[in-house]
């Protein structure tokens, strides 16, 4: 049921709040933040990749600062094990020498996860997102344990390097709503984040919402209504990704090996409804997807070798599926 427009001026105050109060500390980077704000509006979990010093950590932090919801860090290393993430059972001793085992807890039952560097973990521990991601339980031996909601993984990866790294397989990018490549400041950003930096004094940011009014507004987001005509715009435009398709681009039938599989569909529904509901409107409009179809798919995308070998980037070839889509609409 569509909330009352008091209920809904109310929630959409809380996100102007959340959007301001994250403005006060990260300088810039407003493609980003909205972004962000969409995945976190709309229960998803984001993947930031950037080079060092471009203020991703400082991004996760600042959203953990402005959402009353607990915080939890991981630093990935190579000899991190999954055990490490999810927790594990831990025998204990009674008093008259009997044994019982008790569930210990790790970082990954908080309700907003960093992990940070992904990258640097083996695939064994990053399948251990696998399972949290996608049904947002843990399961240890014989268990499951049911994580908090709202539950979010925000993640971080350097691109420049490789050595010591391992590349998040396709299962485990597709868990990932969004990802979201944090660009250079500008000359004037660079003055601010300097000012801020080296100053006395230091700018926090306040408590905007907590996980009721987070969980309330994912509830109403999810309401938005979505005509026939542009939910088929939006299948056209994954359908158009896969090098099989007759419309593909002809960028699309040459660099790529596989297309978007149907979470990306899902991913950009959801997105828009969101963007829909910031911007203050009850229906989401072609413009909505074409605005969120990068972020969302552009992680979903698997070139070829040939892609590969001459730099094609998948930003390039949706934004030539966006074109075609353009001039046919």
């Amino acid at each position: 049921m569509m909330e009352s427009k008091e209920q809904l001026e109310r929630q959409l105050a809380v996100v102007a709040a959340v959007r301001e109060q994250i403005g006060r500390v990260i300088v810039g980077q407003k493609d980003i933040v909205e972004q962000m704000l969409w995945c976190l509006f709309a229960g998803g979990h984001a993947l930031l990749e950037g080079i060092p010093g471009l203020g991703k950590t400082m991004l996760v932090r600042t959203i953990a600062d402005v959402v009353d919801l607990s915080f939890s860090r991981i630093q990935f290393t190579p000899d991190l094990m999954p055990a490490d993430i999810t927790g594990t059972n831990i025998i204990q001793f009674g008093g008259q020498g009997e044994t019982s085992y008790r569930f210990q807890r790790g970082p990954l039952f908080g309700h907003l996860v960093l992990a940070d560097e992904i990258n640097r973990a083996t695939p064994k521990t990053q399948s251990a997102l696998l399972e949290a991601m996608q049904e947002k339980t843990v399961t240890v031996g014989a268990e499951t344990h049911k994580l908090p909601k709202p539950f979010f993984v925000l993640a971080t990866q350097n691109p420049l390097e490789n050595e010591g790294t391992y590349p998040l397989p396709e299962a485990q990018l597709d868990r990932f709503l969004v990802k979201m490549i944090v660009s250079y400041p500008t000359k004037e950003e660079l003055k601010e984040i300097v000012l801020r930096t080296t100053s006395p004094a230091t700018i926090q940011a306040s408590k905007a919402a907590d996980g009721e009014a987070i969980i309330q507004i994912q509830e109403t987001a999810k309401q938005m209504l979505v005509a026939d005509d542009v939910l088929d715009y939006a299948i056209r435009l994954l359908l158009s990704t896969h090098p099989t398709e007759p419309d593909a681009p002809e960028s699309v039938k040459r660099y790529v090996q596989f297309g978007s599989g149907p979470r990306g569909i899902q991913a950009i529904v959801s997105l828009a409804k969101v963007r829909a509901f910031c911007a203050g409107r009850l229906n989401v409009s072609f413009h909505d997807v074409e605005q969120v179809a990068v972020p969302a798919l552009r992680h979903r995308i698997f070139l070829n070798f040939e892609g590969q070998a001459t730099g094609m980037s998948t930003d390039g070839i949706l934004r030539d599926v966006l074109a075609a889509m353009e001039s046919r609409r």
